[in-house]
């Protein structure tokens, strides 16, 4: 009979332990965890802070006794591995109620996640800061909370933000302090800019590129310095600044850990210790696109280790197959997801790509409450997609998802032309916002079409050779333009050729970029040089480059 000890629970350790025993009735499986819970919605936490979930149990996703009445597992909570010894196939526990003692295996899966970085300035010790990952956190801020009028929160990630909306949702004043120059790594500066601006808008103080550089505790709470002169005050400070793997009790066990102390796996999820597995949090894996190294914190590629763990050690062959970062995140009104690679990551990694952002309506705008979706591709010269993002209020995870099985599938461009997708009026369109990127991607490619990020905007002026032309109506440029921009209609762009300069380049821009590239095409066929600006108007005024 073989006997395997899994250290923690939660995503991959619950996983792995219910799927190993459907797959054997006769395994010894000891599950042990230094909580008091083993498996629990850690995705849920902020929204149950926010009193969104009203239902604290609702966030206990199995208990002891119902792992143990059903799978029949020995669940040891309040208990801690200190030490692993692969030479004598066991483990040292640290247990509330045994002590210490030895527990041998035939085969080990560690899972013991990740944990909060240090707040590491003067201050972290104050009662008044507080992190965020388990229960017992949870507990802890929502009895905090009691009284709490402002609310200071470092760290623009998942948690950061999933916390300010929360509790600006319970009235409280939120300043969120960011080192970096925006906020959600997995989304791109031109994306990502409308959901701060969405924050701002709900009123919260977001101060970005602002490091902490000292904490201090007042009769109402704390202040914390910034490095640029500014103090926020609050009456609870909220730490969000990312998380390292929990893994120092693997020091001197042999095995291989990375630079950052994550645990190195093979496809299997196997370490270097053949009857050693690991997963969840605390791992690396292959970035899908780039075929780098990565860790990836979600709880879908999590349980999907626990899996392929319990069918290895039942002698299934199964493989993790690389991570692509699928993500979406909630930002009061607004839905974000991705997946794939970012602009900023594949440059940073020197790797050729091309981009495009298009505003299309998430369903037919002939029908009540269409919004429009900002959607992002990226795909290089051969069609292959890297990466997606989009932003709205609706349908935005559709398209997401949609993009991420055809970027799974490897998949490109040309695909998504080909995408027959489901359509009627009060859910999208006859052609699909998916449709429609290829579309323009396939434009791209085939040099139908030539596009200019509105970046390259702010360095016009220092090229004469360059006009930007305004496609749009009168009235719409009324609301706004592109400072020295020049005005011709569409619609009234043939009976003025004789005006333009076939020495000048002319980059035009409509309101999404739809009007633009037809007048890019009448303009083309007449012998001009011209180029299409990315996401028209709409972008353009998103990253602030207009004049009113």
């Amino acid at each position: 009979m073989k006997k395997v000890v899994i250290i923690g629970g939660v995503a991959t350790g619950a996983s792995a332990a219910a799927r190993l025993r459907r797959l054997d009735e006769s395994v010894e499986i000891v599950m042990i965890e230094r909580g008091e819970y083993i498996s629990f919605a850690n995705c849920g936490l902020p929204y149950y802070i926010g009193d969104v979930i009203t239902d604290r149990d609702a966030l206990l996703m199995a208990t002891p006794k119902l792992m143990k009445d059903r799978f029949h597992i020995d669940i040891r909570i309040h208990s801690e591995v200190t030490k692993i010894n692969p030479s004598q196939n066991s483990v040292t526990v640290l247990s509330s109620d045994r002590g210490t003692y030895e527990e041998t295996y035939d085969y080990l899966v560690l899972a013991p996640g990740a944990k909060p970085i240090d707040f590491n300035f003067q201050g972290v010790s104050s009662n008044k800061v507080f992190t965020l990952r388990n229960m017992y956190d949870t507990d802890r801020i929502k009895t905090a909370l009691d009284g709490v009028e402002k609310a200071i929160i470092i760290g623009g990630g998942y948690i950061g933000i999933e916390m300010a909306e929360n509790l600006v949702e319970k009235n409280i004043e939120v300043t969120l302090v960011q080192a970096l120059p925006h906020i959600l790594a997995p989304f791109d500066d031109d994306m990502v800019i409308l959901a701060e601006n969405e924050m701002r808008q709900k009123g919260i103080h977001l101060l970005l590129s602002e490091k902490a550089i000292a904490l201090h505790e007042t009769d109402t709470g704390v202040s914390l310095e910034l490095e640029s002169g500014n103090v926020v005050e609050g009456n609870i400070l909220i730490s969000a600044i990312g998380v390292v793997p929990d893994t120092n009790f693997l020091k001197d066990s042999g095995i291989a850990l990375g630079k950052r102390g994550h645990i190195l796996t093979n496809e299997q999820m196997q370490t270097n210790i053949p009857n050693i597995f690991a997963g969840g949090d605390a791992v690396t894996v292959t970035d899908f696109v780039t075929k780098q190294e990565t860790a990836v914190p979600l709880a879908g590629p999590a349980n999907k280790h626990g899996r392929i763990i319990a069918d290895n050690i039942c002698g299934i062959p199964s493989k993790y197959k690389d991570t692509q970062g699928s993500t979406v995140i909630k930002v009061f009104d607004l839905t974000l997801a991705a997946t794939g690679n970012t602009e900023r990551q594949l440059s940073l990694q020197g790797l050729e790509h091309q981009t495009l952002i298009i505003h299309p309506n998430q369903h037919a705008i002939y029908y009540p409450g269409a919004e429009p979706i900002t959607l992002k591709l990226i795909f290089n010269s051969n069609g292959v997609i890297l990466g997606a993002q989009a932003i709205g209020t609706e349908g935005v995870e559709k398209r997401i998802d949609v993009i991420a099985t055809l970027l799974r599938m490897g998949g490109t461009i040309y695909d998504l032309t080909d995408l027959e997708l489901c359509y009627a009026p009060p859910y999208g369109s006859a052609k699909d916002p998916v449709n429609f990127a290829g579309y323009v991607a396939e434009n791209v490619l085939t040099k139908k079409t030539e596009l200019v990020h509105p970046r390259e905007l702010v360095n016009i002026k220092e090229n004469t050779n360059v006009v930007v032309l305004d496609v749009r109506t009168k009235g719409e440029r009324n609301f706004g333009k592109v400072d020295g921009s020049i005005h011709i209609n569409v619609n009234e762009l043939r009976d003025h050729l004789d005006e333009l300069d076939k020495g000048k380049e002319y980059w035009i821009y409509c309101a999404v970029g739809v009007r633009a590239y037809v007048a890019e095409r009448i303009l083309k066929q007449h012998g001009f040089q011209c180029k299409n600006i990315i996401g028209g108007y709409k972008t353009i005024s998103e990253l602030g480059l207009i004049v009113p």
